[in-house]
């Protein structure tokens, strides 16, 4: 997606420490995330540095940051460990005094008795604070957040104010802290100085290309006003972003996104961050119907994505991972004639599966899956990536066959959201 130069003059770099991100074992998913949130709020990062836990490269980091940067952000090093170097480091270069703050002490303290667990001697470390800094509280874990405010700013010309501010690694810790503590306090110190408007359409099934083809042409007069476009694509998936600022940003943005809808139509599935499997639920909940699973190559993928949305055991029924024929016949009451004429990756096969589950575990809906992965087991008939997803209704029982020619893990991401999709389409299609 294309950036612009209309942010507010601000200059914020992220730093991301941890010498797993370096030896590349844990993917750097702050990045990505942290950025997205703050230019949804209408702010853009300018540069971003991913170091190891090291005494030497935290405090040069940060330093070389402090020199050009209004806003500093900084991941990781804040627990309790001899790796958890970035509190002290940070503290020693900015020349603050750490002192143990009694009200988090006791926090902590809280956090391994309720879990019935014995508190370790170096957990109390956490709840040093350096002096002057505001603390982010963290419901999640146990090391909070920081805060503070450098002015006069040694490392600057001029001594220019500068906002540090370190959050913990954890992604599970640091994204709820960020989303409620970290963005207000940038909108407070940092107010744009233009109204500022993102929405971003969420589509499936189609591709990047197409859809600027369908689009761009009837935007163009908007984005020659100003509009932003852009567009991302992921798992089978696409997004357009539309971003607008000053005065006319609403109207811009609602103009914008009614020509996306019209040209898009059904395939928008929905809007900013919702997810499909969200909207699976949402659907099966406002309908009070229900919703039951038989998948073979897919592992219990399609299962493990819809109960990750809070609210889903009301609509999911259950899921059968039927990998081998015996299990087909036994749990789902395939015919072994099915089987052996067509074999296991064959329309009739997830047909009946699909009812089978359907009615055994009686929802409203079944979806099936069976096909092969790879990177073996195709044949010239049915090569790898061959998938036959099913979906039986009160009514009928649909089935889509596409090819997906991708590794193992995507195989199964793509092939997830197809059959998702196959459900959005015919909920949203008795509207």
């Amino acid at each position: 997606m294309s950036i612009s130069t209309h942010f507010k003059a601000l200059n914020i770099e992220l730093i991301n420490t941890g010498s797993e991100l370096m030896l590349g074992l844990v993917l750097n998913t702050h990045q990505q995330w942290l950025c997205r949130q703050l230019a949804d709020a209408g702010y853009v990062v300018t540069r971003q540095t991913a170091i190891a836990d090291s005494g030497p490269a935290i405090q040069q980091t940060v330093r070389e940051a402090l020199e050009r940067a209004d806003l500093v952000l900084v991941t990781g090093g804040l627990g309790p460990t001899s790796d958890d170097l970035t509190r002290d480091l940070v503290a020693s270069l900015l020349g603050r005094e750490l002192r143990t703050d009694a009200g988090i002490l006791a926090k902590i303290e809280a956090f391994f008795a309720e879990r019935h667990r014995p508190m370790p001697e170096n957990a109390g470390v956490q709840a040093q604070v350096p002096e002057g800094a505001l603390v982010l509280p963290n419901p999640h874990g146990t090391a909070p957040g920081l805060a503070m405010e450098i002015n006069p700013n040694p490392f600057r010309p001029g001594g220019k104010t500068a906002w540090l501010i370190m959050l913990p690694g954890p992604p599970r810790e640091l994204r709820p802290m960020f989303n409620d503590h970290v963005l207000p306090l940038v909108r407070q110190k940092f107010p744009l100085d233009e109204a500022f408007v993102c929405r971003t359409l969420r589509t499936t099934g189609l591709g990047e290309s197409y859809i600027e083809e369908k689009i761009a042409r009837k935007l163009a007069p908007l984005v020659e006003a100003g509009l932003e476009l852009g567009y991302c694509a992921h798992y089978g998936e696409a997004d357009v972003r539309v971003i607008a600022r000053g005065p006319s940003a609403q109207k811009m943005a609602a103009e914008a996104e009614a020509i996306i809808r019209e040209q898009l139509g059904q395939y928008i599935f929905g809007t900013q961050d919702e997810r499909l499997n969200e909207v699976i639920i949402r659907l099966l909940t406002e309908r009070k119907e229900t919703l039951a699973l038989a998948e073979s190559c897919t592992g219990g993928h399609v299962a493990n994505q819809l109960t990750n949305v809070p609210g889903s055991s009301a609509v999911f029924l259950g899921g059968l991972v039927t990998y081998s024929n015996e299990a087909k016949q036994t749990l789902l009451g395939v015919s072994a004639e099915t089987l052996a004429q067509h074999g296991a990756v064959s329309e009739p096969v997830a047909r009946e599966m699909a009812s089978g589950t359907r009615s055994r575990l009686g929802a409203d809906y079944g979806i099936a899956i069976t096909g092969i992965a790879g990177p073996s087991g195709g044949t010239e008939a049915k090569p790898v990536g061959t998938v036959f997803i099913a979906l039986a209704t009160p009514r009928h029982v649909f089935v889509l066959n596409p090819i997906n020619r991708y590794d193992r893990e995507t195989f199964k991401e793509i092939t997830c959201r197809q059959a998702l999709e196959l459900l959005r389409r015919n909920l949203i299609g008795r509207k």
